[in-house]
């Protein structure tokens, strides 16, 4: 058993992209967590196979270190903008962070949400300047931007005297002073770690006390339910009380709470974090983060206490609120089932249920549909993940277009969600970026010339006008472009936005796309499919030049006779089809369309297959819009 004085409880927050798993690579070498000859993969935090293959942190995962006779718990968090609940909730559970700042990008959105957070919470951040060594690196100007920030942020006297360290995550050194001292071996975090970071606020000798700030599932256990013992010792097996609270006001979600349910629960297993893996033990004590299973129905926020302790209760955690929504439909095309599991609307929903076990920022609604149900989560990404795990599991179904969750003001006027959004372009692409993002009705707020041809355009934006424009930006920019954006709250609906000026090209009928058919098809759209590919009724085989959706017979053949034609040798050639990706999907189609997702497919169709249904239905639509 490690004594608290000796425990060091800290989580990495950052930007995406700004290394946080990969100075924890670099941390792992440092503490010869790995032998030698051992085989690591790069960012072995990221264990998810969506993770490595996106590059990016979906969940908070905790590891632990021993450096002297410290340990040290590490918390890597996600740096995207659409998991910032996992960031929220963790940081109750460390006494300090670390945060990262990129050398050449400085602070980005989320690095100001993250730091904000932090310093609430009474925190003195450790600043740590990385890739130091890239080309165009300003590590100065990085730091003075990030001082500039503690100030907006209000930060106090003690927490603007922040601890500096610069280095290179990837390349495993970090220094004090980047001029004097060499640069190798990461020391001099370990030292400003246990230095800077106070010890875990413990009371050995108090009752058992902690709060559940993260959840995990097994199929075996159950729920298991994650956070720091405050006070007080814990045996594997005793009886605890299970406490559980919400906010008297719960559209605020502040001042005053209230217990809602006690329970008398005891523990099946418990274990704590060393290194990667957790390992069960028999005895846990103050200082340390633990997993708990035993307890059912284990709740973010809910208090874990000895039995007859009076006044144990914490108040209750904030969880994240959904800003985008879609429906999950179950997969009505004509070729269902043929990759995959066609799944029931009961198995949708059991899929649905599993998830919302430990994805706390995510919501399902039955809205009395007979063929799926709505589900709402922090934005395009965070529902785009669930989407592929269940495709990666085989199953078959149809999403719609996400759209933003509006709410009403205390006069009834609607709101909607809106985004800090930050873009860095070269200087020849500014003028069609801000003009895009003006129809889309965002409003610039500042821009900044950062003297390498880099504009930095800063705006702010409806969560609705980021939908779709992604693709649009990357064409816009020749792909050079950056954008990152977080929410920021809800404010005055901005009004209508034309988001996509090109229609579809549907299909009218079924069987496999012809090559004489798709040649004459190109030259006035833009094919998603190939020769030979199977296509239905109603399917989406392209983007029109125009507006409107184009009716076409991607399956019709040329018609034999026994005359030579004098063009019978000319081969005009097929262009190659452009091929979207299930991110690409969801921001491409238009409301009255779905996306068809599949373990081997991801298709375009509209939400009425055939054409004289879509017909009748858009009629009427318009007459109840006429009443």
């Amino acid at each position: 058993m490690i004594s608290p004085d000796k425990i060091r409880n800290v989580a990495i927050i950052a930007h995406i992209d700004h290394g946080k798993t990969t100075l924890i690579d670099s941390i792992f070498r440092a503490a010869h967590l790995f032998r030698e000859n051992q085989r690591v993969e790069e960012r072995v935090m990221d264990n998810n196979e969506l993770e490595r293959e996106r590059g990016i942190t979906i969940r908070s995962k905790p590891c632990t270190v021993h450096w002297g006779d410290y340990l040290i718990n590490i918390i890597d968090t996600p740096g995207h903008a659409d998991f910032s609940g996992e960031v929220e909730r963790v940081l109750s559970m460390v006494d300090s962070v670390l945060l990262l700042v990129d050398a050449n990008e400085g602070p980005m959105p989320q690095t100001r949400y993250v730091t904000m957070r932090a310093l609430k919470l009474g925190m003195r951040p450790i600043v740590v300047v990385n890739k130091v060594d890239r080309p165009q690196a300003n590590p100065p100007g990085a730091l003075e931007k990030t001082f500039d920030l503690f100030i907006e942020l209000g930060a106090d006297d003690n927490q603007i005297e922040f601890p500096v360290l610069y280095g290179s995550g990837l390349n495993g050194w970090m220094v004090r002073d980047l001029e004097k001292d060499k640069h190798e071996g990461m020391e001099a975090l370990f030292e400003t770690i246990v230095q800077h970071v106070p010890p875990p606020e413990a009371e050995l000798e108090a009752p058992f006390r902690m709060q559940i700030t993260t959840l995990a599932w097994s199929d075996y256990i159950g729920r298991i339910g994650g956070g720091r013992i405050l006070s007080g010792t814990y045996r594997k097996g005793q009886h605890f009380e299970r406490i559980t609270t919400r906010w008297k006001n719960y559209s605020q979600k502040e001042g005053e709470w209230e217990v809602v349910n006690t329970a008398a629960e005891r523990s099946s297993h418990l274990w704590v974090t060393r290194g990667l893996e957790r390992t069960e033990v028999e005895e846990v004590t103050a200082g340390d983060i633990v997993w708990i299973a035993g307890p059912e129905d284990i709740m973010i926020g809910d208090t874990f206490a000895a039995p007859d302790l009076t006044n144990a209760a914490f108040p209750p955690l904030e969880i994240e609120e959904p800003t985008v929504s879609m429906f999950f439909l179950v997969n009505s095309g004509p070729f269902a089932g043929n990759d995959g599991q066609a799944i029931t609307l009961r198995q949708l929903k059991e899929r649905l249920e599993r998830e919302l076990r430990v994805n706390v920022a995510l919501r399902m609604e039955d809205i009395g549909r007979a063929d799926g149900v709505k589900v709402s989560g922090r934005g395009e990404l965070h529902l785009a993940i669930l989407i592929e795990e269940m495709r990666r599991e085989g199953m078959e179904l149809c999403v719609s277009r996400p759209e933003v969750i509006t709410i009403h003001d205390d006069d009834g006027n609607l709101m909607e969600p809106l985004e800090q959004l930050v873009i860095d372009v070269p200087e020849e692409s500014q003028g069609i970026v801000i003009e895009k993002i003006a129809k889309r009705k965002g409003e610039l707020t500042s821009m900044d010339n950062t003297g390498t041809g880099i504009i930095r355009l800063s705006f702010d934006i409806p969560t609705r006008g980021l939908i779709g424009y992604r693709n649009e930006f990357l064409t816009d920019t020749k792909g050079l472009g950056i954008m990152a954006s977080r929410f920021v709250g809800y404010g005055p609906w901005k009004g209508e936005i034309i988001s996509r000026g090109r229609g579809s090209l549907v299909s009218m009928d079924t069987g496999e796309a012809t090559s004489y058919a798709l040649e004459s098809l190109q030259q006035r759209t833009v094919l998603f499919v190939s020769p030979m590919e199977k296509v239905y009724e109603g399917m989406i085989v392209g983007e029109n030049s125009r507006p409107e959706d184009l009716p076409c017979n991607p399956v019709r053949t040329k018609k034999l006779t026994n005359h030579r034609s004098s063009t019978k040798e000319i081969d005009t050639g097929l262009k190659v089809p452009r091929r979207l990706t299930l991110d690409q999907a969801l921001e491409w189609i238009a409301d009255d369309e779905l996306v068809e997702v599949t373990p081997e497919n991801v298709r375009l169709r509209k939400a009425i297959l055939n054409a004289d249904e879509r017909r009748k239905a858009e009629k009427k639509r318009a007459a109840l819009a006429g009443v």
